[in-house]
């Protein structure tokens, strides 16, 4: 593509697909126009310095963990809720690049991740047709007429929520909330309460072996700022192109075009057709971005995709997230991988062993099980390591809330329990302790895939 021709508003010539039908079109261009007027919700400089540690993780230098809510919900739009997710994302984190021995690149599926694409247009409930619920920035989840109009201020409504949990996250970041100290000590507190602590002690004893052992020679956090800060980046599936175009600026220092309202973004397994309008948007901003990738994939086909959003071959620049399900990625993607290293194509690859795992349960609840989670996550590395490839990430649908949403874990949830305390409002999400022992399990797969 001729990058002279393009301009964040390219995409509208094109097909599109999974947008919410606004019945006020002129209250969504005013709310558009006010997007466009606002300040940017992140930067380019820090959007390039989270491209750097890509490039890393891309060479097999770093590993990438990204994680956070399937859909953020303005109704748990709360401090204790985003510290919470942060927490459990550090505690991920720290494990991680133990066990790995590698730095371990944080992206929070947070501040943005608003819009869900669905499978049909209309739900129906007891005879009765309403339009889908989309998100909180589109349409309130509530079954009835008024709640499910799209309706365009919710876009505002989203934008300064994401300010808000922004300017949290910044400040837990460098404010002493990420201290490895005090991460190691919540991590000691997740393994003695855990029902399996046995496997898991002897990894966090060495942690705080060398936490102390820095102590002892003088390495702290006064004279070592990164014992006590982090790096935090945000993430969302840009879905609603309109609120993207609108949060979209040219850098001042390059004259690139960054898309402002995350540093980085993906498209989703629905919305990745070459001719359509999310792979134009995408082409032209310069954030590092993402694309999901599901068993119905076909090699060749990657190629091409790869090539539209990559054509420099740029390390760093482009995430494939495998969306397979357990079972039926070390069928499927083999063939992708070496296609991929054949063609001599940079990327990413990053397992999402969440959606191709859900189902329903017989107490009727969405769920998903931990152990397909688990199992789908070692498949994935042991096809990287047949072929010869780099499994450089996990993408995890998560929270810090005690939620019983997924079943399985250490502490041994049934489809009974579901109940206690299923808050989704759309997908399952594994709870805080879930989170934990899927790090240790996954260090141990790190340590082995980096040997």
């Amino acid at each position: 593509m001729n990058m002279q021709t393009w301009n964040p508003n390219s995409w509208r010539e094109l097909p599109i697909l999974q947008q919410p039908n606004y019945p006020d079109q002129e209250s969504l261009k005013s709310v558009e126009a006010q997007l466009k007027s606002a300040p940017p919700l992140v930067f380019a400089e820090e959007t390039r310095s989270l491209f750097k540690q890509l490039e890393d993780v891309c060479e097999g230098r770093a590993f990438l963990l990204q994680g956070g809510d399937c859909a953020e919900s303005f109704s748990d739009f709360n401090a204790a809720n985003i510290r919470d997710t942060f927490k459990t994302i550090l505690q991920m984190a720290v494990v991680l690049t133990y066990g790995g021995k590698c730095p371990v690149v944080k992206i929070a599926r947070m501040a943005g991740q608003y819009a869900k694409p669905r499978s049909a247009d209309l739900e129906t409930i007891d005879g009765v047709s309403l339009p889908s619920y989309r998100g909180d920035i589109v349409n309130n989840f509530e079954f009835t007429e008024q709640a499910r109009i799209p309706d365009p201020q919710r876009l505002m409504t989203a934008y300064h929520h994401s300010a808000a949990t922004l300017n949290l996250l910044r400040a837990f970041a460098q404010g002493g909330l990420a201290d490895l100290h005090q991460v190691n000590r919540w991590n000691m507190g997740f393994v003695a309460a855990n029902p399996q602590k046995e496997k898991y002690q002897q990894l966090a004893d060495k942690i705080q072996d060398a936490l102390e052992f820095m102590e002892v020679c003088g390495i702290n956090s006064t004279i070592a700022p990164s014992l006590k800060e982090t790096d935090l980046y945000t993430s969302h599936e840009a879905l609603l192109l309109g609120y993207e175009e609108a949060l979209t600026r040219r850098d001042h220092l390059s004259g690139d075009w960054y898309d402002c309202s995350a540093h980085f973004v993906w498209i989703g397994e629905r919305t990745r057709q070459l001719d359509h309008a999310h792979i134009e948007f995408f082409k032209g901003i310069k954030n590092p971005i993402g694309v999901k990738v599901g068993p119905g994939m076909d090699p060749d086909d990657l190629i091409r995709l790869i090539d539209a959003l990559n054509p420099d071959n740029i390390p760093g620049r482009l995430t494939l997230i495998t969306r397979m399900g357990a079972d039926i990625l070390p069928e499927k993607l083999p063939a992708l991988v070496r296609k991929v290293q054949q063609e001599g194509r940079k990327v990413i690859w990053s397992s999402d062993p969440m959606h191709g795992n859900t189902e329903k349960a017989s107490s009727g609840y969405k769920t998903r099980s931990f152990d397909n989670i688990m199992r789908e996550i070692s498949q994935f590395f042991a096809v990287h390591k047949a072929e010869g490839s780099y499994a450089g990430g996990v993408h995890l649908e998560m929270t810090g809330q005690h939620v019983t949403e997924c079943t399985g874990g250490a502490y041994g949830l049934s489809d009974d329990d579901l109940a206690q305390r299923y808050k989704t409002q759309c997908d399952p999400r594994l709870n805080a302790d879930q989170v934990l022992e899927l790090g240790f399990l996954v260090a141990d797969l790190l340590k082995d895939a980096r040997k």
